[in-house]
């Protein structure tokens, strides 16, 4: 079966080249991109995304065209998953870039232009990693707290810092700080602290990712009857705390196993990941 993507509207190759050298993604980072859970076959969670990539487009000034719509691209996704031959776990990605001049940093033309990737997944449902994940924080570099900071943008190269170092030092994961030093995501997830059976999460305007799959979480925790606090959090914190919980929309929920010679547990880790695979199977497409 061949993998194919979709290039503004129509498929190519996967494996030929498609962008110019002249792409403002790859010339200046100026693009934004959602990664996604296939579960199925079906688009989980599509909504949420759809809406963070819609004000993404709107803070960072490209045009939305009128044919932008979520079921524009919910059926571009679906017809992608098709052509692929993906019809239970799989993954997407979409990716939308500003079309205009690469000669500055100026374009004539705030034009978006978009590619879509879809690829299986060995697993048709959320799993929690059997061992967990050793951490730190990484201070080196202090993310800013701005309007900008709660999209994902092709500009990563601050978060490739920080995996790269804690790859270096054995670890699984960097926990990262804002300018006030407290600690707000990982390299690729939020984060949760667990504390007297309570979850805690860094603020939106702590400069954390304005994540889907952490959105989801502070739902399904409320519904289960887990407490859910937005506080900004310390590493003082992660020394005192019960479990550390990492949230993204492709793997789900992930526990901690160390932050220093701190060692965690996963019992809210653990109800979460079921409550994630519930809502699975209860979600249809809106």
């Amino acid at each position: 079966m061949s993998t194919d993507l979709i290039y503004n509207g129509e498929f190519f190759p996967s494996d030929k080249p498609i962008l110019s050298i002249n792409n403002r993604s790859f010339r200046y980072g100026d693009g934004l991109f959602e990664s996604i859970r296939v579960v199925n076959g079906e688009v989980y969670n599509f909504p949420a995304h759809f809406s963070r990539l819609i004000e993404g487009m709107k803070t960072f000034l490209i045009d939305i065209p009128d044919y932008f719509t979520k079921e524009y691209f919910y059926n571009q996704i679906k017809s992608l998953l098709q052509h692929n031959g993906i019809h239970n776990g799989g993954k997407v990605k979409i990716t939308v870039y500003r079309k205009g001049d690469v000669a500055s940093y100026f374009s004539e033309t705030n034009e978006p232009g978009f590619v879509i990737e879809a690829y299986s997944f060995p697993i048709n449902e959320f799993i929690l990693n059997l061992e967990g994940i050793d951490v730190d924080v990484y201070n080196d570099i202090k993310k800013p707290m701005n309007k900008y900071s709660s999209f994902k943008t092709t500009n990563a190269f601050f978060y490739v810092n920080a995996i790269i170092t804690a790859k270096e030092k054995g670890l699984g994961d960097h926990l990262l700080v804002n300018e006030r030093n407290n600690v707000i995501e990982s390299t690729n997830s939020n984060f949760f602290i667990v504390s007297n059976g309570v979850l805690y999460t860094p603020p939106l305007s702590s400069g954390c990712v304005g994540g889907t799959m952490r959105m989801k979480v502070i739902n399904l925790a409320l519904q289960h009857d887990i407490k859910v606090y937005e506080s900004p959090i310390t590493a003082g914190h992660l020394l005192s705390c019960e479990e550390i919980i990492l949230t993204n929309a492709i793997q789900g929920v992930r526990w901690v196993r160390s932050y220093k010679s701190k060692r965690f547990f996963h019992n809210i880790a653990d109800r979460l990941i079921a409550a994630l695979n519930e809502d699975t199977k209860a979600v249809i497409q809106d």
